[in-house]
């Protein structure tokens, strides 16, 4: 099993998202506790991918068409440590 750990804003931030939203990383959440991260790429509708840029070493995570999670891997100690719930900028 895996250790998630939120960063202290997420509980908030979670309060003014849309409940569909909050389902879906509840459910995001549950299998990156059960599986990993490795399995949410079994799931094309998260359509999970490493980021480039000043995000480097990050990954992303579609909540929906608007809002991502995003995340980093620390194998070592199989901690997930969530960064930010955000609406992607298009």
């Amino acid at each position: 099993m895996w250790h998630i750990q939120e960063h202290r804003n997420i509980e908030k931030t979670c309060r003014r998202l849309p409940k569909a939203i909050v389902k879906k990383y509840e459910l995001w959440k549950d299998i990156v506790f059960r599986h990993g991260p490795e399995k949410l790429r079994e799931f094309p509708g998260f359509h999970d991918e490493k980021l480039v840029g000043k995000r480097k070493g990050e990954r992303s995570s579609r909540l929906g068409l608007q809002y991502r999670v995003i995340y980093r891997v620390e194998l070592q100690a199989t901690t997930i440590l969530v960064l930010d719930v955000t609406p992607h900028n298009y």
